[in-house]
């Protein structure tokens, strides 16, 4: 089988993204590949999905918020704006050294990236782009980013190197709309290995529902689950409290590999 190495994850906010991004980066450390896994959503709690302990976590700090780093790396300060800063930081010790492991699975932290188009110049912006740009093409493990509802932290040159980025949608019409946006905007970035996945599905009406009106090829679905709610509650890995979403999040990567192996895939 083709082997996907890096997998966006994204959709509207509430959709269950990181459940999915911390199942994923369970199924292929458990296959015994190297993984690491972004939080790329502000909002984000992939350490609670992953089952970090909290006195591991606590040691997560967003690389956005490092301003001494920031500094060190491009010249100027956090939140500046104008004047000279290096738009080409090192990154490369960045992973290693600011990143947390637990269950084989490494988990580093972005934080927010300023929007404002592409006019929108600042330090902290310059450094996760390079980080990114540095995780997706010149990193060797698997990577799981989970991220906002948009492309913000792709460019062009890296949108290339995503060998499949998936929406997460709910049985829903904003939902979809969501998703119909974000096919646009990575159309924009070249990304064409798109695609959907249907979350919170109660019955084969939300299964249609989801099938019949998603603007990308959808590749499985996870059903609602009492059992993912709990761990959440409980701040324990969704993998290893909710095995019926274990066994549909297992479908979702065959039938991405299948995909891959496609031809034009």
């Amino acid at each position: 089988m083709t082997a996907l190495q890096k997998i966006a994850i994204t959709g509207k906010g509430g959709v269950g993204k990181t459940t999915l991004s911390a199942l994923l980066a369970y199924i292929y450390a458990r296959q015994g590949r190297n993984v690491i896994a972004i939080d790329a959503d502000p909002a984000g709690g992939l350490a609670g999905a992953l089952g970090f302990p909290p006195e591991l976590a606590e040691n997560l700090t967003p690389i956005s918020e490092m301003e001494d780093l920031i500094y060190e790396r491009t010249g100027a300060k956090p939140g500046s704006f104008g004047g000279f800063f290096s738009l080409t930081p090192r990154v490369d010790d960045i992973p290693d050294r600011f990143s947390v492991t637990h269950n084989g699975i490494r988990l580093l932290k972005l934080g927010t990236l300023e929007k404002g188009g592409t006019g929108c110049l600042c330090p902290e912006n310059a450094l996760l782009k390079a980080l990114v740009t540095h995780l997706l093409l010149y990193r060797d493990e698997v990577l799981i980013m989970d991220m906002e509802a948009g492309v913000e932290h792709l460019g062009r040159a890296t949108a290339q190197a995503v060998d499949a980025m998936l929406v997460v949608v709910e049985p829903g019409k904003r939902s979809v709309e969501v998703a119909e946006r974000i096919r646009e905007l990575a159309g924009d970035l070249g990304l064409k290995r798109l695609y959907v996945v249907g979350n919170k599905v109660r019955s084969d009406a939300d299964r249609t529902f989801i099938a019949e009106r998603s603007p990308l090829p959808v590749v499985g679905y996870l059903s609602a689950s009492s059992a993912v709610i709990e761990a959440d509650l409980r701040g324990i890995a969704v993998y290893e409290a909710a095995p019926q979403a274990v066994e549909e999040a297992h479908a979702i990567v065959r039938r991405l590999e299948q995909e891959a192996e496609a031809p034009g895939g």
